[in-house]
């Protein structure tokens, strides 16, 4: 039986290098709760040192690992899938605590979200094309060796696994640096990873920030890749530290993404499901749909109807079933969003429901009142940049080329929307330059290419193409 990962009966985690916990130096981070400030929890701050020790025990079990065939490291990802399920309720509950998702997000996105993804990779494994023949050669897809992740807060699980599992099976080991902010679930997917059969070294968590862990991360000469989620200033800083080894660098980072919603389309479901995916998680989701581009001629009447959707939304206690919107991630990130909504109000934009401050009751936690904002100047500072919270844009155009080219008007390229006659919707679609565009609330698919274009990053998670970031190609001429 592997040691726990979290000291029974509390909130402390460890590092796990070499499948034991490790304890790190005397600094620790504390894991805060945004709805109440209370402790939840405390992380090692790791060091260097701490990177160092982990990637050596990772380069270690990489040859047995890699050498294991490919049959059982699906077993082992699916044990993991099925491990995750078990576990389901405790990963709820500390996602929930540690950054304020609402419990019944978290039950269903914040968990369903990594038990899916892992299940996937594992059947789209039994069928991915590790060898292939092509003329006189042999195609062999090959282990890429020591992979770095480093994951953020939005969806502290979801995104540690999308990136995890799919390496493993590839045959990589790995050094995980999870966020600080959210941190505890990384040592439950320990757990459930050495429970699976996952030999000791091929998944190691090493705890603390990004300017010190994952820089040495993104540097160290033993790590063969690099593949990171976060803002796209830290992913830029990942990309120039992971330079100097040449290494593999794999980035989903920061969006703006364009709702847009055209003359012909259903409006109330473009509203709903407009709404609903600019205020998902808070608005703290990188796909967030923060833009509503619509017909100036209906520009009122739409905000109307948001308006009017907007206040169906309750803001309050994450633990709370009927709580839609809970606190930001953290007092910093309240302070962000807050930020933005004054710098809206102060360049013109009518406030058209919320606005600065927190809402009433809930002065003393991480809330902010979910906020949008009508005749929003399109390269108006709130319409160009990622503020990471439940604030929408409504911007009106004038005819279908402005609106396009509004939609690709920002330095981001992650994701969106087009609301509209179904063929009509669709050409409209075409000519986003995003990663990833919903047509008339088309639904995430877990087996689907994720990633961006332009300063959203490259590479891309999830399904065969999450797979193969992870693999190395080779041709033997025969």
């Amino acid at each position: 039986m592997a040691t726990p990962a979290v000291e029974p009966g509390s909130g402390t985690s460890a590092h796990w290098i070499g499948g034991e916990r490790v304890a790190g130096g005397g600094e620790v981070i504390e894991v805060v709760n945004p709805a109440d400030g209370s402790i939840v929890g405390t992380v090692p701050a790791g060091t260097a040192a701490d990177v160092d020790r982990a990637v050596a025990a990772a380069r270690a079990a990489l040859p047995g690992w890699a050498g294991t065939p490919v049959e059982e490291r699906i077993a082992v990802a699916q044990r993991i899938s099925q491990g995750l399920q078990a576990r389901a309720g405790d990963i709820a509950a500390s996602i929930t605590a540690e950054m304020g998702s609402p419990i019944s997000f978290s039950r269903t996105v914040q968990v369903g979200l990594p038990i899916g993804s892992s299940a996937t990779a594992a059947g789209v494994a039994a069928s991915f094309p590790w060898t292939e023949e092509i003329g006189n050669s042999l195609v062999v897809r090959e282990p890429i060796g020591v992979v770095g992740a480093i994951t953020p807060w939005n969806y502290p699980l979801h995104q540690v696994v999308a990136k995890v599992v799919p390496a493993l099976i590839a045959g990589n080991t790995v050094v995980l640096k999870p966020t600080e902010v959210a941190p505890l679930t990384a040592a439950i997917l320990a757990e459930v990873a050495a429970e699976a059969g996952l030999p000791a070294g091929a998944f190691n968590v090493v705890h603390g920030t990004g300017p010190v862990v994952g820089e040495a991360i993104a540097a160290h000469p033993d790590v063969d890749m690099v593949s990171f989620t976060g803002s796209t200033r830290a992913g830029k800083r990942v990309s120039v530290v992971a330079s100097d080894t040449v290494k593999r660098v794999a980035l989903e980072l920061g969006g703006k993404s364009a709702n847009v919603i055209l003359d012909d389309a259903d409006m109330g479901k473009a509203v709903k499901v407009g709404l609903a995916n600019a205020w998902i998680n808070g608005g703290q989701t990188c796909t967030a749909w923060t833009r509503m581009l619509v017909p100036a001629s209906r520009h009122d009447e739409i905000v109307e109807q948001v308006v009017a959707a907007a206040a169906k939304y309750s803001v309050g206690d994450p633990t709370e079933e009927k709580t839609r919107i809970g606190p930001m991630s953290s007092t910093a990130q309240q302070q962000r969003v807050n930020g933005y909504i004054e710098r809206g109000a102060a360049d013109g934009a009518t406030v058209a429901f919320g606005g600065p401050g927190a809402p009433e009751g809930l002065e003393s936690g991480a809330y902010v009142r979910p906020t949008i904002f009508a005749n929003v100047d399109p390269n108006a500072v709130i319409a160009q940049e990622e503020i990471f919270g439940p604030v929408l844009s409504v911007i009106p155009y004038a005819d279908e080329e402005q609106a396009v080219e509004i939609a690709n008007s920002t330095v981001y390229g992650l994701a969106g929307a087009v609301f509209g006659e179904q063929e009509h919707a669709m050409a409209v679609a075409r000519r986003l330059r995003t990663g990833q565009v919903d047509v008339n609330g088309g639904t995430f698919n877990i087996a689907a290419p994720f990633g961006g274009y332009k300063q959203s990053g490259n590479g891309r998670e999830l399904g065969r193409f999450g797979l193969e970031e992870f693999v190395e190609t080779k041709s033997i001429q025969r």
